[in-house]
């Protein structure tokens, strides 16, 4: 096998999934694999390729197999499995994966050495399934503290070992060794969980709450509420996402630079990589697999939003928002002004516009919501090139309002 960095245009070869041969470079713009993760390496000089000893393409990684020797088809016996990424950490934990079920499903797992030429956090030579995962104790006492109940420690290790972990007893503590395809266990907390799911949650006494307090909405619940009423009495239709996703929705997509946006420190997959500051991503995803129902669409979200914002204790604010977008072949500017003139005169408010300048929607179609002496939202027409990004083919009306700041008004 031969791994190389090849010119971009100068190779070429047939891609799964396509009949015609494209430079590396055209696969990016033409191959939806390529339009969808070209991102990663599109930066790049040279990108990544891979081939047999003859010449034959394999792969290009992490892109596209080739069509032909590339192409997994049934009745093949002997498979090649090959990862390539930015994290080496992540890698050899999807190798470990992989392994681990290919291995139950009846394979042999022969290992490959690879050797780099410069160093990696696991040296120059490493051998892969690799395993990487390192030893997380826990003293049974903060166990019992958490968990309600003392569990003797053969007890604790039989529950780990359920679990398919390894661990041994070590005085008044328990060291658990996690198998090759887990790599959660970042926290003794995570060890005790273990034990109570090994155990079983069952087995656990149910014990009453000491305390007696009684439940009820809080002002910022009770107004979101009233808000959802309002909206689904003009016509909207309720709709619920992920608070997580993706840099190149949140981000790219919308044109804007991140600069506000929380990023996860350790994310297991790049679709849950931020915290969303805002719900339009969320409502255009819905919109961009919806061409082929009936027109007008009109979606909404009541949901929280985060922040950064320096002096708050984690750097970040989270807020309740409103986010609302219509799609139809004539809705403007005065659709949407309508929809937020009624909406605030149902919630006794006040307002005015002024002109916004936002990448998201089209200048001068577009406008600043205030009320009293908050700002509250902005609205408008999406802007043609973020409608493209997602591949939206009808003009939409958006709007994006903070549910705290409109209540404190």
């Amino acid at each position: 096998m031969r791994y190389r960095a090849a010119d971009p245009e100068a190779t070429r070869f047939v891609p799964l999934g396509m009949e015609k041969e494209l430079s590396l470079r055209g696969i990016l713009d033409e191959h939806p694999k390529g339009i969808e993760f070209g991102q990663i390496v599109r930066g790049f000089d040279r990108y990544p390729f891979l081939t047999d000893d003859k010449g034959e393409v394999l792969s290009f990684p992490p892109i596209i197999n080739s069509r032909r020797i590339g192409a997994v088809e049934v009745g093949d016996s002997s498979l090649f499995v090959e990862l390539t990424g930015t994290d080496m950490e992540t890698l050899l934990l999807a190798c470990s994966i992989m392994a681990a079920d290919m291995a139950d499903a009846g394979f042999t797992i022969e290992p490959v050495t690879v050797e780099y030429p410069y160093d990696t956090p696991f040296g120059k030579t490493l051998t892969t399934p690799f395993y990487f995962q390192k030893p997380i104790a826990v003293g049974l006492e903060a166990a019992a503290k958490l968990l309600g109940e003392v569990i003797p420690a053969a007890d604790a290790l039989k529950a780990i070992v359920r679990m398919g972990n390894s661990g041994v007893v070590e005085k008044d503590s328990l060291r658990l060794m996690p198998p090759v395809y887990r790599n959660d266990f970042l926290h003794p907390v995570d060890v005790i969980e273990e034990i109570m799911i090994g155990r079983g949650l069952s087995s656990f006494a149910p014990v009453l709450p000491e305390e007696f307090t009684v439940g009820r909405l809080l002002p910022e619940e009770q107004f979101s509420r009233k808000v959802r009423d309002i909206m689904v009495g003009l016509g909207y239709q309720e709709m619920i996402y992920n608070y997580l996703g993706a840099k190149r929705d949140f981000v790219e997509k919308m044109n804007l630079d991140g600069r506000e946006i929380v990023e996860i420190a350790n994310p297991m997959t790049e679709n849950y990589e931020l915290v969303r500051d805002s719900i339009l991503p969320n409502l255009l995803m819905s919109e961009s697999v919806s061409g082929n129902a009936v027109y007008p669409h009109k979606i909404f979200e009541v949901g929280k939003i985060v922040r950064r914002k320096a002096g708050e204790n984690y750097g970040s604010v989270t807020r309740n928002a409103l986010g609302l977008l219509a799609a139809d072949r004539g809705v403007g500017f005065n659709e949407i002004n309508a929809v937020v003139s009624a909406l605030l005169f149902y919630l006794s408010r006040e307002y005015r516009l002024s002109p916004l300048d936002d990448a998201r929607f089209i200048k001068g179609r577009s406008a600043v919501i205030t009320s009293g002496r908050e700002t509250v939202g902005v609205m408008g027409e999406l802007h043609p090139a973020v409608l493209e990004n997602w591949g939206v083919q009808m003009p939409c009306i958006a709007l994006e309002i903070d549910l705290d700041s409109l209540n404190k008004s």
